[in-house]
């Protein structure tokens, strides 16, 4: 009666929380997922989740498979891992590089699993902080480039990891925080506070500032996050980032943020691949070992 995609399907549900994040999570439609977790309830003849909670509540039948989930998921990985490398795929070259300060917290765990399953591929990581990775990509330098900004190049696919919020981090004592969102016009007199990268690499300037064509009144630097938290916390200015890198900081109520926007400025993260590398058994199990980490680990984000 149980199948495994139905045990994929409760996973993703209880990871994502909705029936619609679920359904993105498993491709499907919110309807045939629907229609899947009432035909499991019909056979075994008893509720799984209870209706209309949120988060999802599972009743106890749906804790039990659940825990079988949680059991024979990763055994299935494992044996799809080693049946890839005995078949002759475990040999491979892996050279990441990452436009993205705020990425080390999920891929670094991202690496460490990869590491375990595939020893024989050489893995190697820099940051694209001081060179243009997308040429290195493309001649073979690199392998893989995890980037927001996708530029169209001939033998470079783009697999897209998951979507996310760019907000804007403020102090607890600060004037926006009588706002639900920030308009473009209200950073004019703030102190914006960045990573030490190209404005053009930056979300709040793509997408927020530029389109307005507005400045803010000045721009500092930080290399860490935690540094850029310690300077807004202390009203020395403000930091646009993704919502699951401020995470921490707000439950910790060091910090708040507001929407870029009434709608909010959503950017997807990609990674950038060559085309000849798409089918690689070590990188096709590298990306979903990527969006199961990322999506296991960060909040706020969705799919891609």
């Amino acid at each position: 009666m149980i199948e495994l995609r139905h045990l994929k399907t409760l996973s993703a549900l209880r990871d994502a929380g909705s029936l619609v994040e679920a359904a993105e999570r498993v491709h499907l439609t919110q309807s045939a997922l629907s229609h899947q977790i009432k035909d499991l309830e019909d056979r075994l003849d008893c509720s799984l989740f209870i209706r209309k909670t949120k988060p999802i509540c599972f009743t106890s039948a749906g804790q039990r498979l659940l825990s079988l989930a949680d059991e024979m998921l990763p055994m299935i990985r494992s044996a799809e891992r080693d049946i890839a490398r005995l078949a002759g795929g475990e040999a491979g070259r892996l050279n990441l590089c990452i436009e993205c300060h705020s990425c080390f917290d999920w891929l670094m765990p991202t690496i460490d699993h990869f590491r375990q399953h595939w020893p024989e591929v050489e893995l190697d990581l820099s940051s694209g902080f001081s060179f243009h990775p997308l040429p290195a990509l493309a001649r073979g330098d690199l392998d893989l480039v995890i980037t927001s900004d996708p530029e169209p190049r001939n033998g470079i696919a783009y697999v897209p990891l998951f979507t996310y919020e760019s907000v804007l981090a403020i102090s607890k004592q600060h004037r926006l925080m009588a706002r639900r969102f920030v308009q473009p016009s209200d950073l004019e007199q703030e102190v914006l506070i960045t990573y030490p990268v190209e404005k053009e690499k930056l979300d709040v300037f793509n997408y927020f500032l530029d389109p307005a064509d507005i400045e803010p009144a000045n721009i500092r630097t930080a290399e860490l996050t935690v540094m850029m938290m310690q300077l807004v916390a202390s009203g020395r200015g403000v930091a646009a980032l993704p919502n699951w890198a401020l995470h921490e900081y707000v439950q910790r109520d060091y910090i708040a943020v507001r929407s870029l926007g009434e709608k909010g400025v959503w950017c997807t993260l990609y990674a950038a691949i060559r085309e000849d590398q798409k089918n690689a058994d070590f990188m096709v199990d590298f990306l979903s070992t990527a969006k199961e980490v990322s999506f296991r680990n960060l909040s706020g984000i969705k799919s891609a």
